[in-house]
């Protein structure tokens, strides 16, 4: 199983688990960052990283971000993938810990899924 970033992240994105990753499997959007499960081997080495507290193993995401997982493995295959850390965003401070930030995720016109 996957690991999964979550609401949290949103306007944070916060990339310490970027700087730890193994294996390349983040990708970057504009507010938020994926993870691809397809490339993720599941070390666990994110999870901890994460300030915001926003990255689950897909089993454990609680039910009201499991949407997140879809989100996810579909973000993926259009982002590009970051391997590097960069600072978070300018306002993560204020942003961290905020709920229900879904609406403030940032996807381009050129991906087409369902919200």
């Amino acid at each position: 199983m996957a690991f999964v970033v979550t609401d949290n992240c949103i306007q944070c994105k916060y990339m310490d688990c970027v700087a730890v990753c193994p294996v390349d499997c983040f990708h970057e959007g504009p507010n938020f960052l994926v993870i691809d499960p397809v490339e993720c081997i599941d070390c666990t080495l994110c999870e901890p990283e994460c300030p915001a507290q926003a990255i689950f193993k897909a089993e454990d995401v609680p039910e009201e971000y499991q949407d997140y997982i879809g989100i996810n493995a579909e973000l993926a295959q259009h982002w590009p993938t970051v391997t590097e850390k960069a600072p978070p965003l300018p306002s993560a401070q204020e942003w961290d810990g905020r709920p229900n930030k879904r609406e403030w995720l940032v996807v381009e016109e050129s991906v087409r899924w369902a919200k």
